[in-house]
């Protein structure tokens, strides 16, 4: 900015976004202090350096709005579970079933664990069975992105939002 721009000739471009042309770093400067505002450089990397006239205060406050902006749009995926049994009840189930919605409503991931206990671990194809039916249910709004599988005690699925 200014008097810290090191480059001997730039293109300089004026406070209408109008190209002016190659001239020495010094020339520039005057056309910007005549203009009662400041040279900035823009891309240091072409030869010769792209420097603009401009209120480089206002230009700060505009790239923070901007930053500001982008960051607001910016929706960050979280990884919700859902727990339920391998006897889990229909009414019981629906209510899981109401909450993932709601989750991939959100944009959310969902990671279904199925927990068994005791004597449960004998038959692990009802939990096959229950996490076949959660896909089948969410299969036009959803995508399965970790298939079933047994960790322990417990299966588990994740399913994504399509």
């Amino acid at each position: 900015m200014n008097q810290d721009i090191r480059a001997p000739r730039v293109l300089l471009i004026d406070q209408n976004g109008e190209k002016q042309g190659v001239m020495p770093t010094s020339a520039a400067l005057e056309a910007a202090e005549e203009a009662g505002m400041d040279l900035v450089q823009i891309v240091s990397t072409s030869e010769p350096p792209v420097c603009k006239i401009l209120d480089y205060g206002k230009f700060r406050f505009q790239e923070q709005k901007k930053k500001a902006e982008a960051r607001k749009r910016q929706k960050v995926v979280e990884l919700k579970e859902i727990k339920l049994r391998p006897n889990i009840d229909v009414h019981d189930y629906e209510v899981k079933a109401k909450a993932m919605h709601r989750f991939f409503d959100e944009g959310d991931k969902v990671k279904v664990t199925l927990r068994f206990r005791g004597r449960e671990m004998a038959h692990p194809e009802l939990g096959m069975k229950l996490l076949n039916k959660v896909q089948a249910d969410f299969e036009e709004i959803a995508k399965v992105e970790y298939a079933p599988r047994m960790e322990g005690r417990q299966m588990i699925m994740i399913l994504a939002p399509k």
